[in-house]
């Protein structure tokens, strides 16, 4: 079933939320409504910095630096240089492509399942902005952090049709992703129930449950979307091929 706008369902949630893994199966189920695709809408500098350390040479000098400059920015409170300003613009550039792509898919008729979404509600928060809200440093770095604040603008203004939020302690948080630090996923956890995504329609999911509960609540509530939408579900329908 096409339509002028496929169905856009996005899984949000802080690091040790199970977000990706409640992804990876939700993309299977979805399929059971018509041709799908799962989109990851997230910056992933961790993973383009681990793929980076890998090239021969030079690649541990720029993942180290991928990572360095990511934290400056981050953590600026003076001026921002342009290093890290190119750094992460360069994951802006890479963000919207991804959007694009995802908007393309949409058009063509795919149902979407977005791991992660863009928001400009709370700047510098997860799946927001990175430049600091007064970005202070040279006339380029400042029209830099305007292009991303405009480029999160433009990408908030598409609203997902569902948002699937996954709600989780910080304790469990925490014991699930023990690599992370305590005060930064405290941050996230304590920001994601403010996350209104322009008002679009919200399922609030408890994320501290076992996994195959959180896969079956979050299956529960796009069977009840999919079908306001006059979606039926079958379960022969072959994957559709991304080109």
């Amino acid at each position: 079933m096409n339509q002028p706008n496929s169905p856009l369902i996005a899984i949000i949630g802080s690091d040790g939320s199970g977000k990706s893994t409640v992804s990876e199966h939700l993309i299977v189920y979805v399929k059971k409504y018509g041709p799908a695709v799962k989109v990851h809408l997230g910056k992933q500098a961790g993973n383009v910095g681990r793929a980076v350390s890998q090239l021969p040479l030079i690649g541990k000098v720029f993942g180290k630096s991928i990572a360095s400059n990511t934290k400056k920015i981050k953590s600026a409170k003076a001026e921002v240089n342009l290093l890290p300003a190119l750094v992460i613009y360069s994951f802006v550039l890479r963000r919207l492509w991804r959007f694009r792509r995802m908007l393309a898919f949409r058009r063509q008729g795919l149902i979407i399942l977005a791991d992660r979404y863009p928001q400009d509600q709370i700047p510098g928060a997860y799946d927001g902005t990175s430049f600091p809200v007064e970005t202070k440093g040279s006339r380029f770095v400042q029209w830099l952090a305007g292009k991303e604040s405009n480029a999160f603008h433009w990408m908030a203004s598409y609203k997902p049709d569902l948002v699937i939020k996954l709600n989780v302690d910080l304790d469990v948080a925490c014991a699930r992703k023990p690599d992370h630090r305590r005060e930064s996923l405290a941050k996230k956890i304590a920001i994601t129930p403010q996350l209104t995504f322009s008002g679009a329609d919200i399922v609030n999911i408890d994320a501290n449950k076992p996994v195959d509960q959180v896969i079956a609540a979050a299956e529960a509530a796009i069977a009840q979307f999919m079908q306001s939408r006059g979606y039926s579900c079958s379960k022969n329908i072959e994957p559709a091929t991304i080109r």
